[in-house]
């Protein structure tokens, strides 16, 4: 049932990435409080998370996934005019592929996925590859290896202008906590070992999905435990000082966090949006008279039921 399942999802997209969808990004972002993102009509009833808008913001990646994440896809929007063309990423759509994250060159989209390293074996941990735009067309993906990749998941790649490639992993060795944002400098055409981020960045908790600006001086990324999170993690965002340090972590407060779990931050490359995913929820724990079967439908199917939901928000409300 769940490979029917899973065959009906991607031919529905395939039918609907063959029209231009009503969907479009306004000039002016919302102020004092992040607002949900009206993604177009066939993505709505499902999970969707991790935007990765283009520096020419004309192409979009995000991902959708299944129930539990079972299975997911990274979608490809790219303009057409006004509206966005949806479709199946060209390399997605045979395993579990999440996380896309542009180069500031606009050149190179790193993801994760658990794809094999050889065709047609069996799925392996989630690792980090790239994959390089050529002629207008994404090449085939590349395996990063080691040591960025490793027997353990690697999750949510971020790039830097000065080649850093900072991820989340929970290693066991030389950990901080239970799960940790790592950094690897690009050295001669290859990745050093990575390093963990300082104490001021990561904690004892759950560190994860980090975004890192283009020009290393700040990280947006989501903690889980600590003693000022809202409920199922927040926002936080660390500087770095003069001399290159991070500064201790700060909660971006309730006009982004919710009691939810707020997580896939991303800076659009122009700094004027933010966007994240969160599965806060609008469904009342009780009614006061019965529920009706249409009422109850139309409850439960809104569009913030406790499923992922992309927000956004102007950027100086996060980066001032």
């Amino acid at each position: 049932m769940k490979y029917i399942l899973t065959i009906l999802f991607l031919g529905s997209l395939f039918c609907f990435g063959k029209k231009p969808s009503p969907f479009s990004i306004p000039g002016l972002a919302p102020k004092d409080s992040a607002v949900l993102l009206m993604l177009p009509k066939e993505i709505q009833p499902f999970s969707v998370r991790d935007f990765a808008l283009s520096p020419k913001q004309d192409e979009l990646f995000i991902t959708v996934e299944s129930n539990k994440n079972v299975f997911s896809s990274i979608l490809h929007l790219t303009k057409d005019g006004k509206k966005w063309k949806v479709e199946l990423a060209s390399f997605s759509g045979k395993y579990s592929d999440i996380e896309p994250t542009f180069t500031p060159d606009g050149n190179t989209l790193y993801f994760v996925s658990n794809r094999p390293l050889q065709k047609d074996s069996a799925v392996k941990d989630f690792d980090i590859w790239k994959t390089e735009k050529i002629k207008g067309v994404w090449s085939e993906p590349e395996n990063l290896g080691a040591p960025i990749n490793t027997d353990a998941n690697e999750f949510y790649p971020a790039v830097t202008t000065n080649g850093k490639l900072y991820f989340t992993a929970a290693y066991k060795e030389k950990a901080v906590g239970k799960e940790d944002i790592w950094v690897s400098s690009l050295e001669n055409g290859k990745y050093t070992q990575p390093l963990v981020l300082p104490e001021t960045v990561n904690s004892r908790f759950y560190e994860f999905n980090a975004f890192v600006s283009p020009d290393d001086s700040y990280i947006i990324f989501t903690s889980f435990g600590r003693e000022d999170d809202l409920g199922g993690g927040d926002l936080y965002i660390s500087k770095k000082d003069a001399k290159g340090d991070w500064l201790p972590a700060k909660n971006l407060g309730e006009n982004i966090n919710s009691k939810g779990l707020d997580y896939c931050p991303f800076v659009s490359f122009d700094k004027k949006y933010f966007f994240f995913t969160s599965d806060r929820n609008s469904i009342q724990k009780s009614y006061k008279t019965k529920l009706s079967l249409d009422t109850f439908l139309k409850e439960i199917g809104q569009l913030q039921n406790g499923k992922g939901n992309i927000y956004w928000i102007d950027a100086d409300e996060v980066l001032r």
